[in-house]
């Protein structure tokens, strides 16, 4: 066994606006813009929050990005239906349904309404800017 430790530093997001979609990740969920620069002919943003960073860059020279599919009911789960990142998860503490209602009153647009996944423990899933899905986790 290796004397490396390792810890999660960021989740990295290709975005059609970057300011735009740093803006939703302020306004909605509360994070703070810590960096902005151009890196490799892109914009580049860092909003924090805690325990992550999200860093938000557009398109470089070359690239064509393409579209993720979109979130689809499949009876009692809800997927991307794709390999790869499906969506992330923040864990919110406290009052689970007031926080929900109160970042839909700020715009947020729910793609799986908060509900109860297990007993007593609820989830729901945001629908973010470029088709990224965000998971709310009630914290226990």
């Amino acid at each position: 066994m290796g004397s490396n430790l390792i810890a999660f530093d960021h989740i990295h997001i290709i975005s059609a606006d970057p300011e735009a979609a740093a803006h939703w990740y302020v306004e909605i969920l509360d994070g703070a813009i810590t960096d902005r620069y151009e890196l490799r002919g892109a914009p580049q943003i860092g909003v924090k929050f805690e325990g992550a960073t999200l860093l938000i860059r557009g398109r470089r020279p070359g690239e064509d990005p393409r579209t993720t599919s979109d979130l689809r009911s499949f009876g009692n789960f809800a997927s991307h239906d794709q390999w790869g990142t499906d969506h992330f998860g923040f864990r919110v503490s406290g009052d689970f349904n007031a926080y929900c209602e109160r970042i839909r009153e700020k715009g947020a647009t729910f793609s799986v309404e908060p509900h109860e996944f297990l007993p007593d423990f609820h989830i729901a899933y945001l629908a973010a800017p470029d088709g990224v899905t965000v998971e709310l986790v009630e914290a226990k």
